[in-house]
């Protein structure tokens, strides 16, 4: 019964996603279809008072844009992040939570955006030639800052974490990442309880920010062994530096993105009427060339992920030997997350970043010491 529940949820959340990913698609389509680009970067200048690719008009229309989108997508987070939860009893939150946290999430996201656009059309003014090298340059920096910020700066707004109260425990995982060679700044408990029923664990930040998270859901059902295996787990991506592996992946990505929508603005500005390659009107053929190479890449990415992935599970189970609690502990997440035991291979290949649940647990039992 559980496993036909889970197929049905993920089935149902793949399916809002694609359509998501669909109407995001569409509104910039639409924008350069009809001519709305152009009134909306009319309107923007004369909000501004200032040219086409001055920053205030850019400023103005990617603050419509960002506005745009979100008004156009509301429908579709609201069922997939908030329906969809409560139905399948993933979410413990009042409607009034969730927003606050979608509301706050646009705020962050839609500024940092805006910002992004900015350093786009500043660029492309200061560089003409050059311009999409240097904004991903910028991003890939920008990146960077955010994952070592994250933890201290971004978590915090959304979730209540405080210093873990369970002296054994905690001795426990701060001498396994002495072991690992992975320091930490504190053991914190994580209040996702207050809105998911979800369990996790994380080690989050890089360098001075790194500290281990473990959510209240995960502390009140978890034996300490299982604790153990699944931090260890996350101590392994530290170990063998996936997160800067993954920002490598993702620079590369960047530059790719941007190199494609360099390519298209130089091919298509003077053909979609824009009164030159740094006007703003000319955003939506940037996202959906930049988009393309990134949405082409998924799979991709998905394999990296779970190559990664398998690694960390088998570093796991060496650095603890916690074979029978590494197993226990993904039967109870799978079932206490609604985890799809067995996706497809296509459902794997397009929407997955870790091994299926039945994969991981068959590969620890056929480990040796």
């Amino acid at each position: 019964m559980n496993e036909d529940k889970s197929v049905r949820y993920h089935r149902l959340k793949r399916r809002a996603s694609v359509t998501s990913l669909l109407v995001s698609a569409a509104i910039p389509v639409s924008l350069l279809a009809t001519g709305g680009s152009d009134i909306l970067r009319d309107l923007a200048g004369s909000l501004s008072g200032r040219d086409s690719s001055a920053l205030l008009t850019v400023w103005v229309y990617a603050t419509a844009f960002v506005l745009l989108h979100e008004a156009a997508t509301f429908p579709l987070a609201f069922y997939s992040s908030f329906r969809l939860e409560r139905r399948y009893g993933l979410s413990s939150e009042s409607f009034r939570t969730w927003l606050r946290d979608h509301v706050k999430a646009l705020v962050i996201t839609g500024s940092l955006a805006v910002l992004a656009v900015q350093v786009v059309y500043g660029t492309l003014r200061l560089w003409p030639g050059w311009w999409w090298l240097a904004s991903a340059a910028a991003f890939m920096a920008a990146t960077g800052l955010l994952a070592k910020l994250f933890p201290i700066v971004l978590m915090p707004l959304f979730y209540r974490l405080t210093p873990l109260d369970r002296p054994p425990l905690r001795e426990r995982l701060e001498a396994l990442s002495a072991k690992a060679g992975v320091p930490v700044l504190g053991v914190f408990e994580w209040g996702l309880g207050e809105k998911t029923r979800r369990a996790n664990a994380a080690l989050v930040g890089t360098g001075g920010t790194r500290r281990i998270l473990l959510s209240d859901t995960l502390l009140a059902a978890y034996a300490d062994d299982e604790i153990e295996v699944i931090l260890a787990h996350e101590m392994a991506h530290h170990v063998h530096r996936d997160i800067l592996k993954g920002l490598a992946v993702e620079s590369a990505l960047l530059v790719a993105a941007f190199g494609a929508a360099a390519l298209a603005l130089e091919r298509w500005w003077a053909v979609i009427g824009l009164q030159s390659r740094a006007d703003v009107a000319g955003l939506p053929l940037l996202l959906l060339a930049g988009g393309a190479v990134m949405l082409l890449s998924t799979p991709l990415l998905n394999a990296f992920s779970r190559s990664n992935e398998r690694r960390a599970d088998e570093y796991a189970l060496n650095l603890t030997g916690q074979r029978a609690a590494f197993v226990s502990a993904m039967r109870r997440a799978a079932t206490q997350n609604l985890v799809e035991p067995s996706p497809s291979r296509l459902a794997l290949w397009l929407f997955h970043s870790h091994p299926s649940i039945e994969d991981r647990i068959e590969s620890a039992r056929a480990q040796r010491d």
